[in-house]
């Protein structure tokens, strides 16, 4: 019988499962966090486990905190085994599993006053942010602060009873500034490039809003520093529920899986602290763009162009797409004529050797990473992780087939059905507008390039015209293997 988690289960959990070896009671807060998903518990949670374990730092514990309908399903998974959760690394020959304890609390979405109170309490140095690409409120094409989105306007109309995660982050800071506490560093964890400056963006921005003075003052007085984050973290289902019960003995309501693999460059900019992450292994940096860069183009474009192609060709895994001929042959194509040669360099890395490494951790089969994972909301990624690498090469006049091929097989993928005729449910934010959009490409293609606000200038280049509606045009005539064949033998 698997052990179900919680503080009183700990003893009884199966030799071998790794655990904490520092007492609740000797925990106290100084981190608040919003969005306690399975990358925060694989990512920011592990550093501050490893360095509890080693009686480093207890005074900058987590309080989670969230404001979506998801939160409160984490929270209630969550609450029961008192906030502990099981991460679960896997490699192709070793799997491992871990309980981490460094989650104190987790006030509950609809406690919006708690929540204040706490980002207003000195404890609190530093507020950090897992909340998705999507969730930083910004034009995708600009990535500048966007005053009309709904949970903005309301904010500013109300600031005293803010719903947004910024509102509410600005609310503490509000607070604190009322009574002269000095305001808590604002740390994104999220895959968005310069996430700090795009945080600050969003909450400068709703400030100004609200109150001029309180704008200037978050602007002179806040930190907000950028972040490179990597871990290839799987969403949870009934599978790695079974998995933790029957391979490591315990009953954990919604575990983490993530590979082995870890890395986080972070710029060194706390005024009032931090925890030594760095002897857990991350990296502090003056400045954060050349990994950030690498990543986000390498890996996360990397993922960008398996995901399109795999999801048309009923592929489920990320591991089996990896093994699937055409697919990892497009995938080393485009990385290695057209996005690795435009990354600007990195300290100490070489991009190739990077790649290899990363192409690694895609065809690792132990992990069980999900194709649709991986092309999830790309009306948001997509202008991150694709559009760039596309713009850098126009400018320089260089070919960009490839990649208009894996945004053409985007549009495909949103019109809602495989080549098998499979449908492909919603898998986007924005999905009604995407699959509207798809449908009227499929004899227009310029239809899709419509959408300025995830395209930018690229949309309305004639080069990148002219090959995106090539290649839509061919997905449509050809179906996504030949036209992938195609391009591997012909460009």
């Amino acid at each position: 019988m698997a052990v179900a988690l919680s503080l009183k289960t700990l003893p009884d959990l199966p030799k071998g499962v790794g655990r904490p070896n520092y007492a609740r009671p000797s925990l106290a807060p100084g981190i608040v966090h919003f969005g306690v998903g399975n990358f925060h518990r694989a990512h920011l949670a592990i550093y501050l486990d490893d360095l509890f374990n080693h009686g480093l730092d207890l005074d900058w514990a987590i309080i989670g905190a969230g404001i979506l309908p998801f939160d409160e399903q984490m929270r209630a998974a969550l609450e029961p085994q008192d906030w502990l959760t099981t991460v679960v690394e896997q490699d192709a020959d070793v799997s491992a599993a871990r309980v981490t304890g460094v989650m104190i609390d987790f006030i509950p979405p609809a406690d919006r006053q708690r929540l204040q109170a706490t980002l207003a309490d000195p404890k609190i140095r530093i507020v950090s942010l897992t909340i998705t690409e999507g969730g930083y409120l910004i034009d995708p094409a600009t990535q500048k602060f966007d005053p009309r989105h709904p949970a903005i306007v309301h904010d500013a109309a109300h600031p005293e009873d803010p719903t947004s995660v910024f509102g509410l982050i600005l609310a503490g800071l509000r607070q604190r500034r009322a009574v002269g506490v000095p305001p808590y560093t604002v740390m994104s964890c999220d895959n968005v490039p310069h996430n700090g400056v795009v945080t600050r963006n969003a909450i400068v921005g709703l400030a100004r809003l609200m109150d001029p003075k309180l704008a200037e003052w978050v602007e002179k007085t806040v930190a907000f520093p950028n972040a490179m984050v990597d871990r290839i973290t799987p969403a949870t289902s009934d599978r790695e529920r079974k998995i933790t019960a029957e391979k490591f003995g315990i009953r954990d309501n919604w575990p983490v899986f993530c590979e082995s693999f870890r890395q986080w460059v972070v710029e060194d900019h706390f005024p009032l602290g931090r925890p030594r992450w760095e002897k857990a292994g991350a990296q502090f940096v003056s400045d954060v763009t050349p990994y950030e860069n690498m990543k986000i183009r390498i890996l996360n474009g990397g993922h960008a162009v398996i995901a399109y192609p795999a999801g048309l060709l009923d592929v489920h895994f990320v591991h089996e797409a990896m093994e699937h001929k055409l697919i990892r042959a497009f995938l080393d194509k485009v990385e290695k004529t057209e996005i690795i040669p435009i990354v600007p360099p990195v300290p100490a890395i070489d991009l190739n050797a990077y790649y290899v490494q990363t192409a690694k951790r895609f065809a690792n089969p132990a992990i069980g990473d999900t194709v649709r994972r991986l092309c999830l909301d790309g009306s948001n990624r997509q202008p991150k992780f694709i559009v760039p690498s596309i713009a850098d090469r126009l400018k320089k006049n260089l070919p960009i087939g490839g990649l208009a091929l894996e945004s053409a097989l985007w549009c495909r993928y949103c019109h809602g059905e495989s080549d098998s005729g499979m449908v492909i449910d919603p898998n986007d934010p924005n999905w009604d507008r995407l699959t509207a959009l798809a449908r009227k490409a499929k004899d227009d293609p310029m239809q899709w390039l419509s959408m300025t606000d995830i395209y930018g200038a690229v949309a309305e280049d004639n080069t990148f015209r002219t090959a995106f509606a090539a290649a839509l045009n061919k997905l449509w005539r050809d179906g996504t293997a030949k036209t992938v064949s195609d391009y591997l033998n012909n460009s």
